[in-house]
């Protein structure tokens, strides 16, 4: 009972949510395609070891070294994106960024699990640009490396390439419309609901029969006399059931 109770709410207010559906999806559908700047990712990654020279021979895998290694790379990640960092990066490369702030919001840094690759993610509303911010900044923190940390342990392992052709990885148009769909379904739902609380009028035979819980046996129409007209009939209005005083007529 109760779930029919509530399908009928929902059934009874279904234009309403239908509309809001629509106009929340068109917006959304709308904003993303048209306002919102496209951007672009490009990544470069970087390599963490305890050798200055990666080509000499290894007599055999030190797992605890590989292990501070990794401890390491923490502590990387977060210099990297460090305003002395970034303000060296401006400081090589003007073109890049007006200010290292700017820079900062730019960059990401992450690192696959149990590895000793970082990676320097940039996104901008240019692949090339983003590249080029990518490799700036991997560049400058390998030479910077030795200085904070006395250790030249860091290589550049790939460099991202600004002629390749990337699509946008922002905004995501479908993704966005599908989100506002089903925002948008709760918010028409929650709206019939409330609609629903807050009005306590009957107004058809289902309301009756959920508020007293008792079937409808018969019911009588409101018949306007424009309805009688249009049938070609001038004949009086004559009630089919009840007494006479049970039928309104509008006029």
């Amino acid at each position: 009972m109760e779930l029919k109770h509530y399908w009928f709410i929902v059934k009874r207010r279904l234009l309403l949510i239908t509309l809001i559906i629509l106009v929340s999806c068109l917006t959304i559908g709308i904003y993303s395609y048209k306002f919102i700047e496209p951007q672009y990712e490009a990544s470069t990654k970087l390599i963490v070891n305890d050798y200055k020279d990666s080509s000499a021979p290894l007599p055999s895998i030190d797992v605890g070294s590989i292990n501070s290694t990794i401890g390491l790379i923490k502590t990387y990640k977060e210099i990297i994106k460090t305003p002395r960092m970034m303000k060296k990066v401006i400081k090589e490369y003007p073109e890049l960024a007006k200010t290292y702030g700017e820079l900062i919001g730019k960059v990401s840094v992450s690192s696959a699990t149990e590895t000793q690759v970082m990676t320097v993610t940039v996104r901008d509303d240019s692949y090339e640009k983003a590249a080029n911010i990518a490799n700036a900044v991997a560049i400058v923190f390998q030479k910077s490396v030795p200085e904070l940390m006395k250790v030249d342990n860091v290589s550049v392992l790939d460099q991202a390439d600004p002629k390749e052709k990337h699509g946008p990885v922002a905004p995501n148009p479908n993704l966005n419309i599908a989100v506002a769909f089903i925002l948008a379904l709760m918010a028409g739902i929650g709206l019939s609901f409330l609609l629903d609380h807050l009005d306590n009028t009957v107004k058809s035979e289902e309301d009756i029969e959920m508020l007293l819980g008792v079937p409808v046996l018969t019911s009588i129409p409101r018949i306007k006399e424009s309805d009688a007209t249009e049938r070609g009939s001038n004949a009086p209005l004559t009630p089919r059931a009840g007494r006479g005083s049970n039928v309104s007529l509008d006029t």
